[in-house]
């Protein structure tokens, strides 16, 4: 035990603290890759676990990973581990959303919380505070139950609100039980309706020379726009494509649209809707419309089908 942990000892706190320098010498016997492993998983790991992982003897924590990952396998049948493939997509599109603060976005309480309960069901940004001499806050709502945070230093390093404390125990058992409901994990191919793109409305008008004109509309506040700065930002990808009655392709249209909202801005662009239109000359006949449109900064996705005549 180092002679800073035996200066700090306390009676009161003198068992968790033990456990504390124990851990910590634990952690500094691991190689990188032990480390990075023990390190990333923090918000999927027990207690014993970690306990386990900490005392294995060298040769023997590759196959301890190995069978973390297994037992947390929906489908073992199938090649992909999807609970982990999703798992470190959420740490990756954490770093992308929450990238301003001090530490990686995944390690920040926005990120901690988007891995753990997965994109909010609605979010409500107030860059300039909820009441005019108020902080930066953002509201997270999953289902009836909201998360608050604030950007106390106006640094982009929002933490868990005070009056969100009484949801931490909720949080807490989330992280214990992410990987209880495996039936709603995603499977390869399969859209993550958890993080779709709300209102998406499409127009389909058809001139009298037969150009075909696609308009869209999406709620600015339906997007996720990520904080970068003194501004917002997103990329919605649009996508369009018409078959004719027997599949062939008729028109494909593709285009990535930039977002970026100044801070000043955002209240009156979140009563808005973003808007997109394209056209294309057909000839008669039977057609099927598809739109897809991604929003690349968070994966997020709103598609709509349908079909018309000319």
């Amino acid at each position: 035990m180092n002679k800073r942990c035996l200066r700090l000892v306390l009676p009161l706190g003198a068992a968790l603290l033990l456990a504390a320098c124990a851990s910590s010498r634990g952690l500094n016997k691991l190689d990188p890759k032990s480390r990075d492993f023990i390190s990333k998983v923090r918000y999927t790991i027990t207690p014993e676990e970690r306990k386990a992982f900490l005392a294995l003897a060298p040769e023997d924590r590759a196959a301890f990973v190995e069978d973390f990952w297994k037992r947390r396998d929906p489908t073992p049948a199938t090649l992909e581990n999807e609970y982990r493939t999703e798992y470190f997509a959420r740490i990756n599109r954490a770093n992308r959303l929450f990238s301003g603060g001090g530490a990686p976005g995944w390690l920040q309480d926005r990120g901690r919380v988007y891995i753990t309960l997965g994109p909010p069901d609605t979010r409500i940004t107030y860059p300039r505070g909820v009441t005019f001499y108020g902080l930066p806050t953002e509201i997270w709502w999953y289902g009836f139950y909201y998360i608050s945070f604030v950007d106390e230093y106006w640094n982009d390093d929002y933490k868990i609100a005070p009056d969100s404390a009484g949801q931490i125990a909720t949080i807490n058992q989330a992280q214990r039980n992410w990987n209880l409901p495996k039936e709603k994990m995603r499977k390869p191919g399969e859209i993550d309706e958890t993080r779709s793109i709300a209102g998406l409305a499409v127009d389909l008008q058809v001139d009298k020379d037969a150009t075909t004109r696609v308009s869209l509309a999406v709620p600015y506040r339906n997007i996720w726009l990520k904080s970068s700065g003194k501004s917002y930002q997103a990329n919605l990808e649009i996508q369009i494509r018409v078959v004719d009655r027997e599949g062939a392709e008729a028109w494909a249209f593709s285009q990535t649209y930039p977002i970026d909202i100044p801070e000043s801005q955002l209240k009156d662009f979140l009563s808005q809707d973003f808007a997109a239109q394209a056209s294309k000359q057909l000839k008669s006949g039977t057609y099927k419309l598809k739109v897809v449109v991604t929003n690349t900064t968070d994966g997020s996705r709103a598609t709509v089908e349908r079909k018309f005549e000319i």
